[in-house]
């Protein structure tokens, strides 16, 4: 599949979505369920309809394998995407990397714990990143190549609750039967189609490919699934003129150096080569 996959899908949600109220005061057209399929073999998913900012991409999905979940680290690179949901400290609560490192993970003072109180009770968190790489090591066929960021318990204390809430990798074979192709699938709960969609079809396309540079796989598809598809009120106009350009072939994604763990990865190891968008859309992001 190609970009027009994504602009069917905006178009169609803009000409027949359901018109319905949200959380924002913004109201959105909305479709429930949709998927869409690019090959990696073929380019590096980045649209060209209008131009994305790579470099958010790239800092934020660093950000996330950190384990961080405070704003600094962004801040400090010229990332502001996170900006309006961090408080005063600019923490953001359990979200995307805590869930990813440290899922689980709970601090307590004053507790019970069987029969005997605890003043301090800390537990260890389940570093989901690190048992899927040594996973996809030792039983690469496995179909439990899971990364859940959708933890019920913590929702309640995170600023903004994963949107982008499960991914799945699958390895398939060679023809000898050697494990040689990764595919991502992502289930997205709640989609910005305009503004958020574009962004997280390249993070997971970049993380399929840094997964499998440290796994020594070929890239293979991408596959991105839907919960509610939603375009906001206030972006049509903007939907319509992306909508208007002509398609471009996507980039290539080039990885500098060799590296031997997904935690070892620099803004520096990746070039975009190739890229050629029309310019950027601006819209408000609905908080």
């Amino acid at each position: 599949m190609t970009e027009k996959n994504y602009l069917d899908m905006l178009k169609y949600v803009k000409d027949n979505g359901t018109l319905k109220k949200n959380r924002t005061g913004i109201d959105t057209k909305s479709i429930f369920g949709h998927q869409l399929r690019f090959s990696l073999q073929q380019g590096f998913p980045l649209l060209t309809t209008k131009k994305i900012h790579t470099k958010s991409i790239i800092y934020e999905l660093l950000w996330f394998l950190n384990g961080d979940t405070n704003v600094k680290y962004l801040q400090d690179n010229g990332v502001r995407i996170w900006n309006e949901w961090a408080d005063q400290n600019g923490n953001l609560g359990p979200v995307y990397g805590h869930q990813w490192r440290k899922f689980g993970e709970y601090f307590e003072e004053g507790c019970a714990v069987g029969h005997e109180w605890k003043d301090e009770v800390h537990v260890d968190g389940i570093d989901q990143i690190t048992n899927l790489m040594d996973e996809i090591k030792k039983n690469p066929f496995s179909r439990r190549l899971i990364v859940s960021a959708w933890n019920p318990k913590d929702v309640p204390k995170m600023a903004l609750p994963p949107c982008h809430s499960l991914f799945q990798f699958n390895i398939r074979p060679d023809d000898q039967g050697n494990p040689k192709y990764l595919d991502c699938q992502l289930y997205q709960r709640s989609a910005d189609i305009f503004l958020g969609v574009p962004f997280n079809i390249a993070s997971y396309a970049l993380l399929t490919h840094m997964v499998a540079h440290v796994a020594n796989l070929e890239v293979g598809d991408f596959v991105h699934s839907f919960g509610d598809v939603h375009l906001y009120v206030n972006h049509i106009e903007q939907s319509e003129l992306q909508l208007s350009r002509d398609i471009r072939d996507f980039p290539k994604l080039k990885i500098n150096r060799k590296v031997e763990s997904i935690f070892d990865f620099k803004f520096e190891d990746f070039e975009i080569i190739d890229y050629n968008p029309h310019p950027p859309i601006k819209a408000d992001v609905a908080v």
